[in-house]
């Protein structure tokens, strides 16, 4: 596979090579793979959370403020009691 690089693109690799984060351009290239991947994973789940919450408002199954602050700090309570304080 042949990939080419806009000039933009070899700067940012020469800026990263720089840092001294990466060793060689390969890396560079690898570790912007491997968070797009992540990015685009995130964005995905998401998107359907965004698309549930939607249709569940169409619906009317809506929380209010109060109601979305209760269940939040219950949910950190419990994450606390099984976690522990850090």
């Amino acid at each position: 596979m042949t990939v080419t690089l806009r000039p933009e693109h070899e700067e940012i690799i020469a800026e990263a090579l720089r840092s001294g984060s990466y060793k060689s351009p390969d890396e560079v290239v690898a570790r912007g793979l491997e968070l797009l991947h992540e990015l685009e994973t995130w964005l995905a789940g998401n998107r359907m959370k965004i698309e549930e919450g939607y249709a569940a408002a169409q619906r009317g199954e809506l929380m209010d403020g109060d109601e979305v602050r209760a269940a939040m700090g219950e949910k950190k309570r419990a994450w606390i009691a099984e976690h522990g304080r850090s």
